[in-house]
Protein backbone atom coordinates (compact mmCIF):
# COMPACT_ATOMS: atom_id res chain seq x y z
CA UNK A 1 0.00 0.00 0.00
CA UNK A 2 1.13 3.55 -0.73
CA UNK A 3 -0.51 6.78 0.43
CA UNK A 4 0.45 10.42 0.89
CA UNK A 5 -1.43 13.66 1.46
CA UNK A 6 -1.13 16.18 -1.35
CA UNK A 7 -0.25 18.96 1.09
CA UNK A 8 3.00 17.21 2.00
CA UNK A 9 4.13 17.35 -1.63
CA UNK A 10 2.66 20.71 -2.67
CA UNK A 11 3.64 22.39 0.65
CA UNK A 12 0.19 24.03 0.78
CA UNK A 13 -1.46 23.17 4.10
CA UNK A 14 -4.88 21.53 3.64
CA UNK A 15 -4.38 21.71 -0.14
CA UNK A 16 -7.91 21.31 -1.62
CA UNK A 17 -6.80 20.63 -5.17
CA UNK A 18 -6.97 17.31 -6.98
CA UNK A 19 -4.09 15.25 -5.52
CA UNK A 20 -2.22 14.77 -8.79
CA UNK A 21 1.24 14.56 -7.20
CA UNK A 22 0.03 12.11 -4.55
CA UNK A 23 -1.61 9.97 -7.23
CA UNK A 24 1.60 9.83 -9.27
CA UNK A 25 3.64 8.94 -6.20
CA UNK A 26 1.35 6.02 -5.40
CA UNK A 27 1.66 4.65 -8.94
CA UNK A 28 5.43 5.01 -8.79
CA UNK A 29 5.64 3.39 -5.35
CA UNK A 30 3.53 0.50 -6.56
CA UNK A 31 5.69 0.07 -9.62
CA UNK A 32 2.68 0.31 -11.91
CA UNK A 33 1.35 2.64 -14.57
CA UNK A 34 -2.19 3.33 -15.67
CA UNK A 35 -2.30 -0.04 -17.41
CA UNK A 36 -1.96 -1.72 -14.02
CA UNK A 37 -4.96 0.07 -12.53
CA UNK A 38 -8.40 -1.52 -12.31
CA UNK A 39 -10.23 1.63 -11.19
CA UNK A 40 -9.95 5.02 -9.51
CA UNK A 41 -12.05 5.42 -6.34
CA UNK A 42 -13.42 8.74 -5.05
CA UNK A 43 -14.40 9.15 -1.39
CA UNK A 44 -17.73 10.98 -1.76
CA UNK A 45 -20.75 11.45 -4.01
CA UNK A 46 -20.61 14.81 -5.83
CA UNK A 47 -24.31 14.70 -6.76
CA UNK A 48 -25.47 14.13 -3.17
CA UNK A 49 -23.06 16.73 -1.86
CA UNK A 50 -24.31 19.33 -4.33
CA UNK A 51 -27.91 18.70 -3.29
CA UNK A 52 -27.04 19.61 0.29
CA UNK A 53 -25.04 22.66 -0.73
CA UNK A 54 -27.83 23.92 -2.96
CA UNK A 55 -30.30 23.41 -0.10
CA UNK A 56 -28.04 25.45 2.17
CA UNK A 57 -27.52 28.10 -0.50
CA UNK A 58 -24.36 28.83 -2.46
CA UNK A 59 -22.27 31.05 -0.16
CA UNK A 60 -21.87 34.63 -1.28
CA UNK A 61 -18.44 35.24 -2.79
CA UNK A 62 -17.78 31.54 -3.50
CA UNK A 63 -15.12 30.87 -6.12
CA UNK A 64 -16.67 29.81 -9.45
CA UNK A 65 -14.06 27.10 -9.99
CA UNK A 66 -14.87 25.09 -6.87
CA UNK A 67 -15.62 21.48 -7.72
CA UNK A 68 -18.90 21.34 -5.81
CA UNK A 69 -20.59 23.88 -8.10
CA UNK A 70 -20.77 21.15 -10.74
CA UNK A 71 -21.34 17.51 -9.74
CA UNK A 72 -19.56 16.35 -12.89
CA UNK A 73 -16.44 18.36 -12.12
CA UNK A 74 -14.66 15.76 -9.93
CA UNK A 75 -14.89 13.10 -12.63
CA UNK A 76 -13.69 15.50 -15.32
CA UNK A 77 -10.86 16.69 -13.09
CA UNK A 78 -9.76 13.11 -12.49
CA UNK A 79 -9.85 12.26 -16.16
CA UNK A 80 -8.14 15.45 -17.31
CA UNK A 81 -5.74 15.90 -14.41
CA UNK A 82 -4.65 12.29 -14.23
CA UNK A 83 -5.19 11.28 -17.83
CA UNK A 84 -7.40 8.39 -16.73
CA UNK A 85 -10.10 6.99 -19.02
CA UNK A 86 -10.98 3.85 -17.05
CA UNK A 87 -13.66 3.22 -14.39
CA UNK A 88 -14.19 5.77 -11.61
CA UNK A 89 -16.04 4.48 -8.55
CA UNK A 90 -17.81 6.94 -6.24
CA UNK A 91 -18.63 6.05 -2.63
CA UNK A 92 -20.56 8.09 -0.07
CA UNK A 93 -18.41 10.18 2.27
CA UNK A 94 -19.38 8.47 5.53
CA UNK A 95 -19.29 5.03 3.95
CA UNK A 96 -15.70 5.78 2.92
CA UNK A 97 -14.87 6.89 6.47
CA UNK A 98 -16.50 3.81 8.01
CA UNK A 99 -14.76 1.48 5.56
CA UNK A 100 -11.40 3.12 6.21
CA UNK A 101 -11.77 2.22 9.88
CA UNK A 102 -13.36 -1.23 9.72
CA UNK A 103 -11.97 -2.81 6.56
CA UNK A 104 -8.42 -1.91 7.61
CA UNK A 105 -8.87 -2.94 11.26
CA UNK A 106 -7.92 -6.39 12.49
CA UNK A 107 -11.44 -7.10 13.81
CA UNK A 108 -13.69 -9.78 12.26
CA UNK A 109 -16.73 -7.67 13.19
CA UNK A 110 -17.22 -4.29 14.84
CA UNK A 111 -19.64 -1.45 15.52
CA UNK A 112 -18.96 1.58 13.33
CA UNK A 113 -19.11 5.25 14.33
CA UNK A 114 -18.30 8.08 11.93
CA UNK A 115 -18.44 11.66 13.22
CA UNK A 116 -17.34 14.80 11.36
CA UNK A 117 -18.55 18.19 10.19
CA UNK A 118 -20.56 16.98 7.22
CA UNK A 119 -20.19 14.65 4.28
CA UNK A 120 -22.88 14.78 1.63
CA UNK A 121 -25.73 15.08 4.16
CA UNK A 122 -24.65 12.84 7.04
CA UNK A 123 -22.72 14.29 9.96
CA UNK A 124 -22.78 11.21 12.21
CA UNK A 125 -23.26 7.64 11.02
CA UNK A 126 -23.74 4.38 12.89
CA UNK A 127 -23.31 0.89 11.56
CA UNK A 128 -21.70 -2.50 11.80
CA UNK A 129 -19.02 -4.27 9.86
CA UNK A 130 -18.64 -7.99 9.40
CA UNK A 131 -16.16 -9.70 7.13
CA UNK A 132 -16.00 -7.59 3.97
CA UNK A 133 -19.41 -5.95 4.56
CA UNK A 134 -19.96 -2.39 5.78
CA UNK A 135 -23.53 -1.54 6.80
CA UNK A 136 -24.65 1.90 7.96
CA UNK A 137 -28.09 1.81 9.57
CA UNK A 138 -28.65 5.26 11.11
CA UNK A 139 -27.36 8.78 10.58
CA UNK A 140 -27.68 12.33 11.83
CA UNK A 141 -28.04 14.79 8.95
CA UNK A 142 -26.89 18.34 8.33
CA UNK A 143 -27.25 20.91 9.83
CA UNK A 144 -27.13 18.97 13.10
CA UNK A 145 -23.46 18.14 13.58
CA UNK A 146 -21.06 17.60 16.46
CA UNK A 147 -18.20 18.52 14.16
CA UNK A 148 -19.83 21.83 13.25
CA UNK A 149 -20.70 22.46 16.90
CA UNK A 150 -17.01 22.14 17.77
CA UNK A 151 -15.99 24.19 14.73
CA UNK A 152 -18.41 26.96 15.69
CA UNK A 153 -16.97 27.29 19.17
CA UNK A 154 -13.48 27.04 17.69
CA UNK A 155 -14.29 30.10 15.59
CA UNK A 156 -15.88 31.90 18.56
CA UNK A 157 -12.70 31.26 20.56
CA UNK A 158 -10.60 32.95 17.87
CA UNK A 159 -9.09 29.92 16.16
CA UNK A 160 -9.29 28.88 12.52
CA UNK A 161 -12.02 26.40 11.59
CA UNK A 162 -10.73 23.05 10.29
CA UNK A 163 -7.35 23.77 11.83
CA UNK A 164 -7.85 25.06 15.36
CA UNK A 165 -10.15 22.41 16.83
CA UNK A 166 -7.21 20.54 18.33
CA UNK A 167 -6.13 23.81 19.96
CA UNK A 168 -9.50 24.04 21.69
CA UNK A 169 -9.08 20.44 22.85
CA UNK A 170 -5.64 21.31 24.24
CA UNK A 171 -6.95 24.46 25.92
CA UNK A 172 -9.86 22.70 27.64
CA UNK A 173 -7.95 21.15 30.59
CA UNK A 174 -6.92 24.62 31.77
CA UNK A 175 -10.54 25.58 32.43
CA UNK A 176 -13.56 24.59 34.49
CA UNK A 177 -16.85 23.36 32.98
CA UNK A 178 -18.92 26.31 34.20
CA UNK A 179 -20.77 26.74 30.90
CA UNK A 180 -22.30 23.26 30.74
CA UNK A 181 -25.85 24.59 30.82
CA UNK A 182 -25.14 26.91 27.91
CA UNK A 183 -23.52 24.13 25.90
CA UNK A 184 -26.51 21.89 26.52
CA UNK A 185 -28.70 24.61 25.04
CA UNK A 186 -26.59 24.48 21.88
CA UNK A 187 -26.94 20.71 21.47
CA UNK A 188 -29.43 18.27 22.92
CA UNK A 189 -29.51 14.47 22.66
CA UNK A 190 -32.37 12.74 20.89
CA UNK A 191 -33.59 9.15 20.73
CA UNK A 192 -31.31 6.42 19.42
CA UNK A 193 -28.32 7.91 17.68
CA UNK A 194 -29.90 11.31 17.19
CA UNK A 195 -29.09 14.77 18.57
CA UNK A 196 -30.03 18.29 17.49
CA UNK A 197 -28.40 21.70 17.42
CA UNK A 198 -30.43 24.76 18.36
CA UNK A 199 -29.94 26.67 15.12
CA UNK A 200 -30.73 29.99 16.79
CA UNK A 201 -27.08 30.10 17.85
CA UNK A 202 -25.50 29.06 14.54
CA UNK A 203 -25.08 30.80 11.20
CA UNK A 204 -23.04 28.28 9.19
CA UNK A 205 -25.97 27.14 7.04
CA UNK A 206 -26.35 30.34 5.03
CA UNK A 207 -24.26 32.95 6.79
CA UNK A 208 -20.73 34.21 6.42
CA UNK A 209 -19.59 33.05 9.85
CA UNK A 210 -20.14 30.00 12.00
CA UNK A 211 -22.17 31.53 14.86
CA UNK A 212 -25.06 33.96 15.13
CA UNK A 213 -25.26 37.00 17.41
CA UNK A 214 -27.18 34.84 19.87
CA UNK A 215 -24.08 32.84 20.82
CA UNK A 216 -22.11 35.73 22.38
CA UNK A 217 -25.27 36.77 24.21
CA UNK A 218 -25.68 33.25 25.58
CA UNK A 219 -22.08 33.04 26.77
CA UNK A 220 -21.90 36.61 28.00
CA UNK A 221 -18.79 37.82 26.18
CA UNK A 222 -17.90 38.85 22.61
CA UNK A 223 -15.92 36.44 20.45
CA UNK A 224 -12.16 36.37 20.93
CA UNK A 225 -10.11 38.11 18.25
CA UNK A 226 -7.46 35.85 16.66
CA UNK A 227 -4.04 36.05 18.35
CA UNK A 228 -5.46 38.05 21.28
CA UNK A 229 -5.05 37.15 24.94
CA UNK A 230 -6.59 33.88 26.11
CA UNK A 231 -8.43 34.40 29.40
CA UNK A 232 -9.99 32.13 31.99
CA UNK A 233 -13.32 32.68 30.22
CA UNK A 234 -11.96 31.14 27.01
CA UNK A 235 -10.48 28.23 28.94
CA UNK A 236 -13.81 27.58 30.66
CA UNK A 237 -15.74 27.69 27.38
CA UNK A 238 -13.30 25.20 25.85
CA UNK A 239 -13.60 22.89 28.87
CA UNK A 240 -17.39 23.04 28.79
CA UNK A 241 -17.51 22.31 25.07
CA UNK A 242 -15.18 19.35 25.42
CA UNK A 243 -17.21 17.97 28.32
CA UNK A 244 -20.48 18.10 26.39
CA UNK A 245 -18.88 16.55 23.29
CA UNK A 246 -17.65 13.65 25.41
CA UNK A 247 -21.03 13.37 27.11
CA UNK A 248 -22.90 12.97 23.82
CA UNK A 249 -20.32 10.72 22.16
CA UNK A 250 -20.27 8.42 25.18
CA UNK A 251 -24.07 8.20 25.25
CA UNK A 252 -24.23 7.42 21.53
CA UNK A 253 -21.45 4.84 21.84
CA UNK A 254 -23.47 3.09 24.56
CA UNK A 255 -26.57 3.13 22.34
CA UNK A 256 -24.53 1.75 19.43
CA UNK A 257 -23.22 -1.07 21.60
CA UNK A 258 -26.76 -1.97 22.64
CA UNK A 259 -27.89 -1.87 19.01
CA UNK A 260 -25.07 -4.05 17.62
CA UNK A 261 -24.08 -6.23 20.58
CA UNK A 262 -20.50 -6.18 19.27
CA UNK A 263 -17.49 -5.88 21.58
CA UNK A 264 -15.29 -3.76 19.30
CA UNK A 265 -15.70 -0.25 17.90
CA UNK A 266 -14.16 1.36 14.81
CA UNK A 267 -14.19 5.14 14.42
CA UNK A 268 -13.35 7.66 11.71
CA UNK A 269 -14.23 11.20 10.67
CA UNK A 270 -12.60 14.41 11.85
CA UNK A 271 -14.15 14.26 15.33
CA UNK A 272 -12.44 10.89 15.82
CA UNK A 273 -9.19 12.88 16.02
CA UNK A 274 -10.40 14.24 19.36
CA UNK A 275 -8.06 12.04 21.36
CA UNK A 276 -9.50 13.08 24.73
CA UNK A 277 -12.97 11.90 23.71
CA UNK A 278 -11.49 8.68 22.31
CA UNK A 279 -9.83 7.92 25.62
CA UNK A 280 -13.09 8.59 27.45
CA UNK A 281 -15.05 6.26 25.14
CA UNK A 282 -12.52 3.50 25.69
CA UNK A 283 -12.25 3.96 29.47
CA UNK A 284 -15.90 4.62 30.33
CA UNK A 285 -17.74 3.10 27.40
CA UNK A 286 -18.98 -0.45 26.85
CA UNK A 287 -16.56 -1.51 24.11
CA UNK A 288 -13.62 -3.78 24.79
CA UNK A 289 -11.43 -2.50 21.95
CA UNK A 290 -11.33 0.67 19.88
CA UNK A 291 -9.66 1.22 16.51
CA UNK A 292 -9.50 4.78 15.23
CA UNK A 293 -8.32 5.06 11.65
CA UNK A 294 -5.03 6.99 11.96
CA UNK A 295 -5.87 9.45 9.14
CA UNK A 296 -9.43 9.79 10.42
CA UNK A 297 -10.16 13.13 8.74
CA UNK A 298 -11.02 13.70 5.11
CA UNK A 299 -7.44 13.03 4.00
CA UNK A 300 -7.96 9.40 5.02
CA UNK A 301 -11.23 8.99 3.13
CA UNK A 302 -9.19 7.74 0.20
CA UNK A 303 -8.25 4.64 2.22
CA UNK A 304 -11.90 3.76 2.68
CA UNK A 305 -12.76 4.40 -0.96
CA UNK A 306 -9.85 2.21 -2.04
CA UNK A 307 -10.88 -0.53 0.41
CA UNK A 308 -14.49 -0.44 -0.84
CA UNK A 309 -13.28 -0.59 -4.43
CA UNK A 310 -11.11 -3.56 -3.55
CA UNK A 311 -14.10 -5.39 -2.07
CA UNK A 312 -16.28 -4.50 -5.07
CA UNK A 313 -13.69 -5.69 -7.59
CA UNK A 314 -12.37 -8.79 -5.80
CA UNK A 315 -15.00 -9.79 -3.26
CA UNK A 316 -12.23 -9.93 -0.66
CA UNK A 317 -11.49 -7.80 2.37
CA UNK A 318 -8.10 -6.02 2.18
CA UNK A 319 -5.33 -6.89 4.60
CA UNK A 320 -5.36 -5.05 7.94
CA UNK A 321 -3.40 -1.83 8.28
CA UNK A 322 -0.18 -2.62 10.14
CA UNK A 323 1.37 0.86 10.06
CA UNK A 324 1.04 4.22 8.30
CA UNK A 325 4.58 4.59 6.96
CA UNK A 326 3.18 4.68 3.44
CA UNK A 327 4.66 7.80 1.84
CA UNK A 328 7.83 8.86 0.02
CA UNK A 329 11.25 7.89 1.28
CA UNK A 330 14.84 8.75 0.36
CA UNK A 331 17.86 6.50 0.69
CA UNK A 332 20.97 7.56 2.58
CA UNK A 333 22.90 7.58 -0.69
CA UNK A 334 20.33 9.87 -2.34
CA UNK A 335 20.48 12.24 0.62
CA UNK A 336 24.28 12.26 0.61
CA UNK A 337 24.22 13.21 -3.06
CA UNK A 338 21.74 16.02 -2.42
CA UNK A 339 23.84 17.43 0.43
CA UNK A 340 27.03 17.28 -1.63
CA UNK A 341 25.37 19.02 -4.56
CA UNK A 342 24.10 21.76 -2.25
CA UNK A 343 27.48 22.19 -0.58
CA UNK A 344 26.13 21.27 2.86
CA UNK A 345 28.56 19.61 5.27
CA UNK A 346 27.20 16.69 7.29
CA UNK A 347 28.42 13.81 9.43
CA UNK A 348 28.15 10.53 7.53
CA UNK A 349 27.12 7.53 9.65
CA UNK A 350 26.38 5.09 6.84
CA UNK A 351 27.10 1.57 8.12
CA UNK A 352 27.46 2.85 11.72
CA UNK A 353 23.94 2.89 13.17
CA UNK A 354 25.09 2.50 16.78
CA UNK A 355 27.38 5.52 16.46
CA UNK A 356 24.53 7.51 14.89
CA UNK A 357 22.14 6.68 17.73
CA UNK A 358 24.70 7.54 20.39
CA UNK A 359 25.39 10.88 18.70
CA UNK A 360 21.67 11.68 18.70
CA UNK A 361 21.32 10.67 22.36
CA UNK A 362 24.27 12.95 23.21
CA UNK A 363 22.39 15.91 21.73
CA UNK A 364 19.07 15.01 23.32
CA UNK A 365 20.67 14.60 26.73
CA UNK A 366 22.21 18.07 26.37
CA UNK A 367 18.75 19.58 25.87
CA UNK A 368 18.84 19.91 22.09
CA UNK A 369 15.92 19.53 19.68
CA UNK A 370 16.65 17.04 16.91
CA UNK A 371 14.82 16.67 13.63
CA UNK A 372 14.41 12.96 12.84
CA UNK A 373 13.90 12.01 9.19
CA UNK A 374 13.82 8.27 8.61
CA UNK A 375 12.01 5.85 6.31
CA UNK A 376 8.71 6.53 4.58
CA UNK A 377 6.58 9.55 5.43
CA UNK A 378 3.66 8.86 7.79
CA UNK A 379 0.06 9.20 6.62
CA UNK A 380 -2.18 11.27 8.88
CA UNK A 381 -1.74 14.21 11.25
CA UNK A 382 0.59 12.56 13.77
CA UNK A 383 4.37 12.34 13.68
CA UNK A 384 5.24 8.73 14.47
CA UNK A 385 9.01 8.60 14.11
CA UNK A 386 9.24 9.11 10.38
CA UNK A 387 9.23 12.92 10.28
CA UNK A 388 9.53 13.97 13.92
CA UNK A 389 11.08 16.59 16.16
CA UNK A 390 12.53 14.87 19.23
CA UNK A 391 13.56 16.15 22.66
CA UNK A 392 14.11 15.09 26.27
CA UNK A 393 10.74 14.74 28.09
CA UNK A 394 12.39 15.33 31.48
CA UNK A 395 13.46 18.89 30.67
CA UNK A 396 11.09 21.33 32.45
CA UNK A 397 11.92 24.10 29.95
CA UNK A 398 11.46 22.01 26.84
CA UNK A 399 7.73 22.51 26.28
CA UNK A 400 8.06 26.28 26.35
CA UNK A 401 11.11 26.19 24.10
CA UNK A 402 9.42 23.96 21.54
CA UNK A 403 6.25 26.03 21.49
CA UNK A 404 7.96 29.42 21.38
CA UNK A 405 11.17 28.98 19.39
CA UNK A 406 10.69 25.85 17.32
CA UNK A 407 7.01 25.33 16.55
CA UNK A 408 6.19 29.05 17.01
CA UNK A 409 2.74 28.31 18.42
CA UNK A 410 0.56 28.93 21.47
CA UNK A 411 2.20 28.34 24.86
CA UNK A 412 -0.64 26.15 26.19
CA UNK A 413 -0.23 23.47 23.54
CA UNK A 414 0.85 20.05 24.87
CA UNK A 415 3.40 17.68 23.38
CA UNK A 416 3.13 13.92 23.06
CA UNK A 417 5.61 11.22 24.06
CA UNK A 418 6.88 8.21 22.19
CA UNK A 419 7.56 5.27 24.48
CA UNK A 420 8.87 1.78 23.90
CA UNK A 421 5.82 -0.48 23.91
CA UNK A 422 7.34 -2.82 26.47
CA UNK A 423 7.72 0.06 28.96
CA UNK A 424 4.44 1.89 28.33
CA UNK A 425 2.49 0.40 31.24
CA UNK A 426 5.12 1.58 33.72
CA UNK A 427 4.63 5.21 32.72
CA UNK A 428 1.01 5.49 31.53
CA UNK A 429 -2.36 4.13 32.56
CA UNK A 430 -2.41 2.12 29.34
CA UNK A 431 -2.88 -1.63 28.99
CA UNK A 432 -2.92 -1.93 25.19
CA UNK A 433 -0.88 -0.68 22.21
CA UNK A 434 -1.43 2.91 21.11
CA UNK A 435 0.74 3.20 17.99
CA UNK A 436 -0.99 6.21 16.44
CA UNK A 437 -1.33 8.73 19.32
CA UNK A 438 -5.13 8.62 19.13
CA UNK A 439 -6.10 8.53 22.80
CA UNK A 440 -5.09 10.20 26.03
CA UNK A 441 -4.44 8.52 29.36
CA UNK A 442 -3.09 9.35 32.82
CA UNK A 443 0.64 9.69 33.37
CA UNK A 444 1.69 7.35 36.19
CA UNK A 445 5.43 7.42 35.55
CA UNK A 446 7.86 7.37 38.48
CA UNK A 447 9.86 9.86 36.40
CA UNK A 448 9.14 13.56 36.23
CA UNK A 449 8.05 14.16 32.63
CA UNK A 450 7.04 17.84 32.45
CA UNK A 451 7.54 18.19 28.70
CA UNK A 452 4.88 15.59 27.85
CA UNK A 453 2.48 15.80 30.83
CA UNK A 454 -0.47 18.09 30.21
CA UNK A 455 -1.92 20.35 32.90
CA UNK A 456 -4.52 17.70 33.82
CA UNK A 457 -1.90 14.96 34.28
CA UNK A 458 -2.63 13.30 30.95
CA UNK A 459 -0.56 12.46 27.89
CA UNK A 460 -1.14 11.22 24.35
CA UNK A 461 1.46 8.46 24.00
CA UNK A 462 2.69 6.62 20.96
CA UNK A 463 3.76 3.09 21.79
CA UNK A 464 6.67 2.04 19.57
CA UNK A 465 7.01 -1.57 18.41
CA UNK A 466 10.54 -2.60 17.34
CA UNK A 467 9.10 -4.85 14.65
CA UNK A 468 7.28 -1.92 13.03
CA UNK A 469 9.80 0.89 13.67
CA UNK A 470 13.16 -0.79 14.36
CA UNK A 471 15.43 2.26 14.16
CA UNK A 472 13.12 4.54 16.13
CA UNK A 473 12.78 1.83 18.77
CA UNK A 474 16.56 1.47 18.82
CA UNK A 475 16.91 5.21 19.47
CA UNK A 476 14.44 5.03 22.35
CA UNK A 477 16.34 2.07 23.78
CA UNK A 478 19.65 3.93 23.45
CA UNK A 479 18.14 6.90 25.30
CA UNK A 480 16.79 4.53 27.99
CA UNK A 481 20.18 2.90 28.49
CA UNK A 482 21.81 6.29 28.89
CA UNK A 483 19.18 8.04 31.02
CA UNK A 484 16.82 5.41 32.43
CA UNK A 485 13.97 7.08 30.51
CA UNK A 486 12.42 5.04 27.64
CA UNK A 487 10.51 8.05 26.28
CA UNK A 488 11.08 11.03 24.03
CA UNK A 489 9.07 14.12 23.19
CA UNK A 490 7.77 13.53 19.66
CA UNK A 491 6.09 16.29 17.68
CA UNK A 492 5.59 16.78 13.97
CA UNK A 493 8.56 18.05 11.94
CA UNK A 494 7.17 21.42 10.88
CA UNK A 495 6.61 24.98 12.03
CA UNK A 496 3.28 26.70 12.48
CA UNK A 497 1.31 27.04 9.26
CA UNK A 498 3.40 24.52 7.33
CA UNK A 499 2.64 20.87 6.53
CA UNK A 500 4.89 18.22 8.01
CA UNK A 501 8.10 17.92 6.02
CA UNK A 502 8.20 15.27 3.32
CA UNK A 503 11.61 15.59 1.63
CA UNK A 504 15.18 16.22 2.80
CA UNK A 505 14.93 19.72 1.28
CA UNK A 506 11.79 20.38 3.35
CA UNK A 507 13.61 19.26 6.49
CA UNK A 508 16.59 21.53 5.86
CA UNK A 509 14.29 24.44 5.07
CA UNK A 510 12.40 23.89 8.33
CA UNK A 511 15.66 23.80 10.25
CA UNK A 512 16.64 27.13 8.73
CA UNK A 513 13.56 28.96 10.01
CA UNK A 514 13.22 27.33 13.43
CA UNK A 515 15.19 26.64 16.57
CA UNK A 516 16.04 23.04 15.68
CA UNK A 517 19.59 22.20 16.76
CA UNK A 518 20.31 19.30 14.41
CA UNK A 519 18.66 17.18 11.75
CA UNK A 520 19.20 13.48 11.15
CA UNK A 521 18.54 12.60 7.50
CA UNK A 522 18.66 8.79 7.43
CA UNK A 523 22.36 7.96 8.06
Amino acid sequence: MAAVEEERLSRVKHDPRLPVSAFRFCLQAGGIGFTGLDAVAFYESPVKKLSRQLWAGIPEGASPDLLWLDPGAPERAIREGLGWDGPILFFDHHRSHAASAFLLADFPAAALLTVDGVGEWATTSYGRGRGAEVELFEEVDFPHSLGLLYATLTSYLGFEVNDGEYKVMGLAPYGEPRFLDQMRRLVSPGPGGQYRLDLEYFDFVRGRRMYSDALPRLLGEPPRAPESEITRFHQDVARSLQAVLEEILLAKARWLHERTGLPDLCMAGGVALNVVANGRILRDGPFERLFVQPAAGDSGGCLGAAALAHVQLTGQRPAPLRHVYLGPRWSADEIAGLLTAAGIAAHDFRGRETDLLEAVVDRLERGQVVGWFHGPLELGPRALGGRSLLADPRDPRMRDRLNRLVKKREAFRPFAPSVLACHAAAHFDLDHPSPYMLETCRVISPLDLPAVTHVDGSARPQTVDPEISPRYAALLEAFRRRTGCPLLVNTSFNVRGEPTVASPADALSCMGVSGIDAVVLED
